[in-house]
């Protein structure tokens, strides 16, 4: 996407850290055949004007690029540091291998203590023999408003249970998976937005995840024109639960795209 004055945004995934289907469950969702039922890990794509931004590494990263032609990323921003969003940090080194040089990642302090525990050797420059096999990332700390290309990034505190986790603001676009508490300071930041993406994980309440109930109360709160829900269980079959939602409010889809303003 070229358009200076829009923000787009991917799903590349958009299912719950198990996946939808889950192994060995066989429920009417896990065994639906609506390729809207099928749910990779969390990990979405924001581009404008040229430049584009992974959000979290998702365990099928590759296969998610793959099958939504994504050839190149600009830079790698993470929410926190679970596994379902960063285990496939590693496959991003075919992105260094396309453009001959290192990426530069974005997360908080927290978060780059967790990754480097894992993929410490990203972070080290590799060998020439080595530079295709290898990713090669360069830390940068999320302390306030940051810049890639074009866009400007708000991080928006967020809460994954007692998890200090974060949201992002780019233009009239933000992206808050993995939430069951916005903290009140939060919701300014959330404001006249053109589209929302929000954790809503099923009908039941979760210690760590926004139910549709509660999600919906944050929708009519904030009054945003679009709400694409993810991080979806396989309670919520897609046609069905889209039937009891505004129209406006939809639960997202892998390979779904939607833009907003900047």
């Amino acid at each position: 996407m070229s358009d200076s004055t829009q923000v787009e945004l991917l799903f590349l995934g958009t299912g719950t850290s198990a996946g939808v289907p889950m192994i060995g469950c066989h429920c009417e969702v896990c065994s639906s055949t609506d390729p809207h039922d099928k749910r990779t890990r969390p990990s979405a794509i924001i581009s404008q004007a040229g430049t584009t931004v992974l959000i979290d590494a998702s365990p099928e990263l590759r296969l998610q690029c793959v099958a939504n032609s994504i050839d190149m990323i600009d830079a790698l921003v993470l929410t926190h540091a679970h596994a379902d969003h960063i285990m496939g940090l590693d496959d991003v080194r075919r992105f260094n291998a396309l453009r001959k040089g290192p990426l530069d990642v974005w997360a908080e302090p927290q978060t780059h203590q967790t990754i480097s525990r894992c993929f410490g050797y990203a972070f080290e420059e590799p060998s020439p023999e080595s530079k295709l096999f290898r990713p090669h990332l360069i830390r940068r700390e999320i302390t306030g408003e940051f810049q890639i290309g074009p866009m400007t990034w708000k991080p928006i505190r967020l809460f994954h249970g007692e998890m200090p986790v974060l949201g992002f603001r780019i233009g009239r676009l933000a992206y808050c998976t993995d939430v069951n508490r916005i903290p009140d300071e939060s919701f300014a930041l959330l404001e006249d937005l053109d589209v929302l993406v929000l954790d809503a994980l099923q009908h039941k309440r979760h210690t760590t995840h926004f139910s549709i109930e509660q999600a919906m109360e944050v929708v009519e709160r904030l009054k945003p024109k679009q709400t694409r829900f993810t991080h979806i269980a396989h309670a919520l079959g897609h046609e069905a639960t889209n039937a009891t939602l505004p129209p406006n409010v939809r639960l997202a889809y892998d390979g779904e795209r939607i833009t907003a303003g900047v």
